[in-house]
């Protein structure tokens, strides 16, 4: 029988130790009782079932799928072989699957093909895309394969070779395979670690550079720094392989591609998480993926603003993230707007966005909202079957992996198995395919002059599609016609042409040309292409004479500052690299007081949004966000890195100082590396007898020796840690005499308790107070809502999730509200920072099963530093208490 002191000690330790969640719920609200489909947020009138877990049955981790002639699933192992599943129907009382593993080749003793994150079927034939260096285990190596059945016996024996791929195989290698609309035609994606292979056609002309004059500074942690132009890219072949064209490029990693009813191509992008904060960063993005496009990935700090016209921008910035798969929900048997929504996976946080494109003059516009989310959830790839319904598995890097299938259980006004007519495009859409109709197929008599009226269109994917369209015509027959023309905007437009695809000798007629140009009359984005075209002369052609250089100083060193932050950061770049006299005297002036743009790349998905969804990521992201560094301020202190001229004490002190200071704030992974590049670059043009002293000053001492970390001056955990279990841990409580209080106290902070939960009066405040905690609970206890977090969670300090009317969801605890407003703190390591969300704008609100207090905290500790943090924590940190005696 409970006795009222064990209520009591219950009640209490559910508000002291319970971190974030419901110990209730409505009736409407009521989880599944299987915890794969309990932790699934779907939209009103979606049901899920979970379908298979090949992980319980040895069969790895599953991140590619395909749907074959028959209606089976295909699915691939990330490390290992091919399965087919026939799936019962919907709704039926066993949904097991029947499962087998493909023979594929004739020897039945080896793996005949796997190690693959792409698969289609088409064509009669299963397409795999093998991201592998051959060995013992795997014969086959990165590249295309076609399997198919040659004898009938519904196995795959013949195995067919289309194109070894070269680079370095991994996530970043190549992955998906989409079927052209057409029918005639297959489209594929790889990412920035595959070379771009030998193609028999170039929509995109085969002349991409770096094409970046800010000072080079490649991943201090060596990610991609071998990675040249032009990154990630998109190619279209035909079903046997033998002709290769190539369509996009300059991507990250996007893993897979989507064609809409119209025929346009979309992917989703992914950003590179350790940039974070850097001015060069970039959200992961939803891209419509157009003939000849470029998108400006380059290795390091080298990447491309959105703004440059020689890149297109992205349609809709999602935010942080790991996108895997994209596909549009034609052929569901969703609702309408479902249908033609744009689906796409996010893995680290566990999101399916839908994605609504609007036809919007050569391209579209976009919002979006969260279609299906869970946590953990790593999505890896799905498809809409020939059911009607969505299919989609999780898994990836050994996780575990579990395919499910989502279905609408409401009434559809009409069949998705029958397609509904294209939409009316825009003229300004039919414009931009008319034009990209001269990216192809060689040079075209009437092109240059049917072309040429749309280097002045003021739609971005008009001129983009011209110029490409000029570019791919003899560059005798335009380079005079550029040269002498009048309207501005062509010039500029036919300038970057002639400088990608002229001889470097028209430097001089070219800086002419455009220094003629009266840059106050031009329009913003004008000015903003003028530069560009310079700095694209200056990375190209090189160096101008002195004169040359000493009238472009003369023109655009008063232009600086603008108060136009991208224009600033085109301004400040070129004058550097020219020598402008005053160029670092105006730069060291806005290093302190440079404002960042709020909306600059405006995400749908705002950061903190995320902390809460992802144990793994969720803190990194929370530390950042406490102290974000000013982006705009990074960019002039990398900028003057590289100045040769113009420096006085005064002015080298000031920047100096600001290196030093910068060292303050929370970026992504590599930050503090790439801060101290910049410092190392600018020393390096010190005299060596101010050397030390311009060293010390600029916060050497606060580096380890490899500059990418600031060194930690508190005792930190020397591990070798391990995945804790409560049983694990609780034997090692028998002996807490004589513990380290000092290093009890270190582990405490080092494991982040002091982040969140206050012990004698310091430390946050989003967890109880733990300073009486050992008076109450006992170690068991304790290491329970430590290692599980999620398992018992206090009404107190449960987390909301407010389900938001444009589609959203936001996770964070609920500090208070009044009659208009709900007030939210989102980080656990910023409790002061409040969002405010308009409760208008609420749907319904619940209480989330996901605690704020991350699992795992303490698997860095090795045996004796864990005796010491639960000492320091049955201790209330009191220096008298018996474990120190």
């Amino acid at each position: 029988m409970l006795t009222k002191s064990s209520i009591l000690k219950s009640i209490t330790l559910l508000l002291t130790l319970g971190v974030l969640f419901s110990c209730g719920k409505k009736e409407e609200d009521a989880a599944p009782l299987d915890p794969k489909l309990a932790k699934l947020k779907l939209p009103s009138g979606f049901k899920a079932e979970h379908i298979y877990s090949p992980g319980e049955n040895e069969q790895g981790s599953w991140v590619g799928v395909t749907f074959d002639h028959k209606g089976r699933m295909i699915a691939t192992d990330q490390y290992g072989a091919l399965y087919r599943l026939e799936i019962p129907a919907i709704g039926a009382e066993d949904l097991s699957p029947k499962v087998e593993k493909l023979k594929v080749g004739t020897d039945e003793n080896k793996l005949g093909m796997g190690y693959a994150q792409g698969v289609l079927y088409a064509f009669n034939s299963l397409y795999v895309m093998v991201n592998h260096n051959a060995n013992d285990a795997f014969d086959k190596g990165t590249g295309l394969y076609r399997l198919q059945d040659s004898n009938g016996d519904d196995q795959y024996d013949k195995i067919t070779l289309i194109k070894s791929l070269e680079g370095e195989p991994g996530e970043h290698g190549p992955h998906s395979m989409v079927v052209f609309p057409d029918g005639q035609s297959i489209y594929l994606v790889a990412g920035n670690h595959v070379d771009v292979p030998e193609m028999d056609a170039y929509r995109l002309p085969k002349v991409w550079d770096e094409d970046n004059l800010f000072p080079v500074i490649k991943d201090p942690r060596g990610h991609a720094n071998n990675r040249m132009a032009p990154g990630g890219w998109i190619a279209k072949i035909d079903p046997d392989g033998k002709n290769w064209e190539l369509i996009s490029a300059g991507f990250r990693n996007a893993y897979d591609i989507a064609f809409n009813e119209a025929g346009d191509l979309f992917t989703y992008d992914s950003d590179m998480e350790w940039d974070f904060g850097m001015p060069w960063y970039r959200p992961t993005r939803i891209c419509h993926v157009t003939s000849g496009s470029e998108f400006g990935w380059r290795t390091g700090n080298q990447k491309w603003s959105p703004e440059y016209p020689d890149n297109l921008p992205a349609t809709l910035n999602i935010g942080q993230g790991s996108p895997t798969n994209v596909m549009f929900g034609t052929g569901s048997n969703f609702p309408e707007k479902y249908r033609k929504a744009l689906f796409a996976f996010d893995w680290s946080f566990g999101i399916i966005y839908a994605v609504f494109l609007e036809p919007s003059g050569a391209t579209y516009s976009a919002t979006a909202e969260e279609f299906i989310s869970g946590s953990p959830l790593p999505l890896t790839d799905g498809a809409i079957g020939p059911d009607g319904a969505m299919y989609f598995m999780t898994g990836g890097r050994r996780l575990e992996s579990d395919v499910y299938r989502v279905y609408y259980t409401g009434k559809v006004d009409d069949s998705g198995s029958i397609k509904t007519s294209p939409p009316a495009l825009p003229e300004a859409h039919q414009t931009r395919r008319m034009l990209e109709a001269y990216h192809s197929g060689g040079p075209k008599a009437e092109a240059i002059e049917t072309a040429w009226p749309y280097l002045k269109d003021g739609d971005r994917f008009i001129q983009y599609a011209a110029r490409i369209a000029i570019e791919h015509q003899p560059v005798s027959e335009w380079q005079e016609k550029a040269l002498s023309e009048k309207d501005p905007s062509t010039l500029i437009q036919s300038m970057i042409a002639l400088i990608r695809q002229g001889d470097k000798k028209l430097q001089n007629r070219i800086l002419e040309a455009l220094m003629a140009l009266d840059f106050e009359q031009l329009s913003s984005s004008d000015q903003l292409n003028m530069l560009r075209a310079l700095e694209l002369s200056l990375f190209r052609q090189g160096m101008p004479s002195n004169a040359m250089k000493s009238q472009l100083a003369t023109i655009l060193t008063p232009k600086f500052p603008s108060g136009n932050n991208n224009l600033d950061r085109s301004l400040s770049k070129v004058l550097v690299h020219i020598e402008a006299p005053e160029a670092v005297e105006k730069i060291v002036a806005q290093l302190r007081v440079a404002k960042d743009d709020l909306d600059y790349q405006k995400t749908f998905t705002s950061s903190s949004d995320l902390i809460l969804r992802n144990p793994q990521y969720g803190l990194d992201i929370a530390d950042m966000l406490a102290n974000v560094p000013p982006a705009q301020q990074s960019y002039y202190a990398t900028v003057l890195g590289a100045a040769k001229v113009g420096w006085t004490p005064e002015l080298r002190e000031a920047y100096f100082t600001w290196i030093h200071d910068a060292f303050q704030y929370k970026g992504g992974r590599s930050y503090v590396g790439f801060i101290d590049r910049a410092r190392k670059m600018a020393l390096s043009k010190v005299s060596p007898a101010d050397f030390d002293h311009y060293n010390e000053m600029s916060g050497a001492a606060l580096l380890t020796g490899s500059g990418n970390d600031l060194v930690v001056s508190a005792i930190q955990p020397q591990g070798p840690g391990r995945n804790w279990k409560v049983d694990e841990a609780l034997a090692l409580m028998d002996d807490l005499k004589g513990r380290d209080l000092v290093r009890g106290k270190a582990m405490y902070a080092a494991t982040l308790c002091q982040s969140c939960h206050t012990m004698q009066g310091e430390g946050g405040v989003v967890g109880p107070d733990l300073t009486q905690l050992g008076t109450r609970f006992s170690p068991k206890d304790i290491l329970e809502s430590t290692i599980n977090p999620n398992a018992v969670i206090s009404d107190q300090y449960a987390a909301t999730i407010f389900y938001l009317s444009d589609g959203s969801s936001v996770l964070g605890k609920l500090t208070s509200e009044d009659k208009e407003k709900y007030y939210i703190s989102q980080n656990p390591f910023d409790s002061q920072n409040i969002r405010e969300i308009p409760k208008k704008e609420v749907t319904r609100k619940k209480l989330s099963e996901i605690s704020v207090m991350m699992p795992g905290l303490i698997n860095r500790l090795n045996e004796e530093e864990l005796k010491d943090l639960m000492a320091y924590l049955i201790s209330g940190g009191n220096p008298n208490h018996e474990v120190y005696q």
